[in-house]
């Protein structure tokens, strides 16, 4: 096969469009549900991993980062804006929301793909 724009379309290489999802987290006594859209793991994420790998940036705020985005595809947040360095008056991103951000992001990248059965082992007992 040839490397060619078309041919990878054919081949679904390429993430298409963010995929809507719902969030719920708790802060406090208060409950909250979101709707976000979550860009499917691609270039964005494979760069933030990169750059995480090389210490230039937060890994967990990378991903969210290159993962979150507007319902056009545009992020909605920047590394700065999760840890707190964009507005240190306003702190980083609230850590229930954080862990219904990423439990969304894995459960999208996590579609689709089959689950292996768990090995059969032999006790060794007739």
């Amino acid at each position: 096969m040839k490397l060619t724009i078309e041919n990878l379309k054919t081949l679904g290489a390429f993430t298409g469009r963010p995929v809507e999802r719902e969030i719920e987290w708790q802060q406090g006594e208060n409950t909250f549900k979101a709707t976000v859209f979550i860009r499917p793991m691609g270039y964005q994420t494979a760069t933030s991993d990169i750059m995480a790998i090389g210490g230039k940036i937060d890994g967990i705020a990378g991903r969210i980062a290159a993962s979150i985005c507007d319902e056009e595809g545009k992020p909605v947040f920047t590394v700065q804006d999760i840890t707190g360095e964009a507005d240190p008056d306003r702190g980083p991103l609230d850590g229930a929301l954080t862990i219904s951000l990423l439990l969304a992001i894995q459960e999208v990248n996590d579609l689709g793909k089959a689950t292996s059965s768990p090995k059969k082992t032999n006790s060794g007992v007739s």
